[in-house]
């Protein structure tokens, strides 16, 4: 019996020191709630920007335009939310109310509202269409809630607070569940004020009183992400061009753009947001948002200006390939649908994805690791390769630097590969690479530092039997809870199209390219671009590549009027500075010779029949000088001008994209003035380029 009983006792013992009984790892730094953990995983998801400004082509509205202007002819909302699940999209946040005050809802804290429009006679409600439609397709639902609104006659004083928490409380008690809630971080400016017309500056830091705006978001959607410049749970990425840094680290501790101002919406040194911070204070993860058209409305002078699949995969790669999360704006347009060509790109898009990502080259593969935790089968290296999210491969706690190799059945290639970090234990990784077994020996192709959720390489086709991740720097014992490998299909890539400064347009691209020049879309009878030819007079250059009946990706490139007669005279005395606007080239920069307001006078060297203006800001993320109000002048001599508009280029800030002045109709000139009374930090003025569009009949009177 004694005997029986020690060697039970001894068993017992052996159960309690057996591989599969060790410690897990221990958390390390912040670590993501559960609504970041959803968030994360959410990944894709989109945004529909939708009010007044669709009516009165706007990106920014003041708030002073009637409720009426809101009125689409064929609002649809079961095309928008299918068109965002086609996609591959997980979600949809809609602009519930913009900076204008408009509120897409029929609440009861002010009389700007869809109740007053003629849409469905007064009875309409956007956010109950699209949340319900949502719901109905089986997509999460999120809000966007302007803090600023340039309609209310309270903003800026304490009253607007419980105004905006009530809009709030409506919007998140009224429509189910909400997945994420957005807010903007402009704010404070001119505006209507219910008449007042005047500029309203508020206490970012203090006005909003964030701390309790937040609680009150927690109380009512607990499951809920909130976005903003200071989280908590997501952070805007600093830009809205479609990218986060490399890398682009989870966790973030956000500061005040001033010496001594604590950080808040709107103010805070966002550029640091771009990349995150390794050992932030905070798991503030990055969303990138971006939209499909340069502007965040719809505008139909930018139907030809929707990102190209390829754009649009170059972003997926550059922001959930980064750890972050993308946020695709698709703006309806005026019948209150998605356009069709935002559609085809869209789809064009997701046909590429689903080939990528469809097929994992790791099936049927072993993997080694040169450690395994405690030896211990759950955490062996194998659980890289299957799909549950839950389990990984970990290292002793002592083991910071080791190696994942992955032996392919059969010798294979890639040019994709996605690793994810377990990030429910925090981001540890700081520093990896990948190696190739080649010639007998270890070949290294690429290297980086964050992983987090997720971290996508693309590039170059690579071809081995033996694949290695290294980790060669962490602040914990790794945690890999996927690897895996893929090959993205072949696909024709757009050509290109540019035109010199003497108005001579050339086309590259492999194999056979046809263009038209008639806004249709080219097909094998169009014309096939062979040499250079004159494209002066400006317009629409479409253009494809055609091969082994296959047929690529349209390339789009609209031109303005060719400035070759043009110059400067009067505004600026630097001449070398001048020939920057005209020529043709938006990365050199145009710098007035004084602070503050100015203007430039242009002679165009002829009288032509002029449809819009544009202005092309300079792109190299410097913000100072940026213009933001303007005024716009024509004459047929240097006396009597006729003011064609003023207003402000709203948005340029954030997106600093072409600025078009439309002309309500055609109007011959020769010269132009461009009046600027809105400068970033009252700086030089600063552009790349301006322009001009012209009816193909125009005057070209030479004088």
């Amino acid at each position: 019996m004694n005997k029986i009983l020690v060697f039970i006792s001894f068993a017992l013992l052996l159960g309690a020191c057996s591989p599969t009984q060790v410690a897990p790892p221990l958390p390390f730094g912040p670590l993501p709630n559960k609504q970041q953990m959803q968030w994360h995983n959410t990944e894709f998801y989109g945004f529909v920007h939708f009010t007044i400004n669709t009516f009165t082509d706007k990106e920014w509205g003041f708030g002073n335009e009637s409720p009426e202007l809101f009125n689409p002819s064929d609002f649809n909302a079961a095309q928008i939310v299918k068109t965002t699940k086609d996609a591959g999209m997980k979600g949809l946040i809609l602009t519930c109310k913009h900076h204008d005050g408009f509120c897409l809802w029929p609440t009861k804290t002010t009389e700007h509202n869809i109740s007053k429009s003629p849409f469905e006679n007064g009875k309409g409600d956007i956010v109950r269409a699209i949340s319900d439609e949502c719901r109905k397709q089986g997509l999460k639902f999120g809000v966007y809630l302007s803090p600023w609104d340039r309609n209310n006659p309270a903003y800026g004083t304490p009253a607007y607070i419980d105004i905006f928490r009530a809009q709030l409380t409506e919007l998140l008690t009224s429509y189910g569940d909400v997945f994420e809630v957005w807010f903007d971080g402009a704010n404070g400016g001119t505006g209507y004020y219910g008449g007042a017309n005047e500029k309203r500056e508020i206490n970012r830091v203090s006005y909003y009183d964030w701390d309790n705006t937040f609680a009150l978001v927690r109380k009512l959607q607990p499951n809920a992400a909130i976005f903003s410049d200071i989280g908590p749970d997501a952070r805007w990425v600093g830009t809205e061009a479609g990218f986060s840094g490399d890398p682009c680290w989870n966790r973030y501790t956000p500061e005040g753009r001033e010496p001594g101002i604590p950080p808040a919406n709107g103010q805070t040194k966002y550029w640091e947001a771009l990349n995150g911070h390794r050992e932030g204070k905070y798991w503030m993860p990055a969303e990138v948002d971006v939209s499909i058209r340069p502007g965040w409305f719809y505008h139909m002078s930018e139907d030809d200006k929707v990102k190209t699949p390829e754009k649009l995969l170059d972003i997926y790669y550059n922001s959930i390939g980064h750890g972050a999360t993308f946020l695709l704006n698709l703006p309806p347009d005026r019948r209150g649908q998605i356009h069709e060509n935002d559609i085809k790109s869209l789809n064009e898009f997701k046909t590429i994805l689903d080939e990528t990502f469809s097929v994992d080259l790791t099936k049927g593969a072993k993997v080694t690791a040169s450690n395994v935790r405690g030896n211990s089968k759950n955490y062996q290296a194998q659980n890289v390769l299957d799909d549950d999210p839950d389990t990984y491969w970990a290292s002793d706690d002592e083991i910071l630097t080791n190696e994942l190799v992955i032996n392919f059945q059969e010798t294979t290639s890639f040019n994709l590969v996605n690793i994810q970090e377990y990030i429910a234990l925090g981001q540890r990784v700081w520093g990896w690479t990948l190696d190739k077994w080649e010639n007998e020996q270890w070949v290294q192709f690429t290297s980086g530092e964050s992983i987090g959720h997720r971290r996508l390489w693309r590039g170059p086709m690579q071809t081995t039997s033996r694949l290695r991740l290294r980790i060669t720097q962490a602040g914990a014992c790794p945690l890999i809870s996927k690897f895996s490998v893929h090959s993205e299909p072949s696909y024709l890539v757009p050509p290109t199209i540019a035109r010199d400064k003497d108005g001579n347009l050339t086309i590259a691209g492999q194999k056979e390219i046809r263009y038209t020049t008639d806004g249709s879309d080219p097909d094998q009878k169009s014309m096939t671009f062979t040499t250079p030819f004159d494209f002066s007079d400006g317009g629409v250059v479409k253009a494809k590549i055609f091969t082994n009946g296959k047929a690529g990706t349209t390339a789009i490139k609209q031109f303005n009027y060719l400035k070759k007669k043009w110059k400067v005279i009067s505004g600026n005395e630097d001449s070398h500075n001048n020939n920057n606007l005209f020529d043709e080239d938006e990365t050199t920069v145009w710098v007035s010779t004084s602070k503050g307001k100015g203007n430039l006078v242009v002679d165009m060297g002829e009288t032509l029949a002029l449809k819009s203006f544009s202005m092309f800001p300079r792109k190299d993320g410097i913000k100072s000088g940026l213009i933001t109000r303007y005024q716009l002048w024509v004459a047929n001599d240097t006396t009597n001008w006729a003011l064609i508009k003023e207003g402000e280029f709203s948005n340029i800030y954030n997106n600093p994209v072409e600025q078009v002045i439309p002309f309500k109709e055609t109007r011959n000139a020769r010269y132009l003035k461009f009046v600027f009374d809105g400068i970033v930090n009252d700086s030089e003025a600063q552009i790349a380029e301006i322009g001009v569009s012209v009816e193909k009949t125009n005057l070209k009177t030479t004088m």
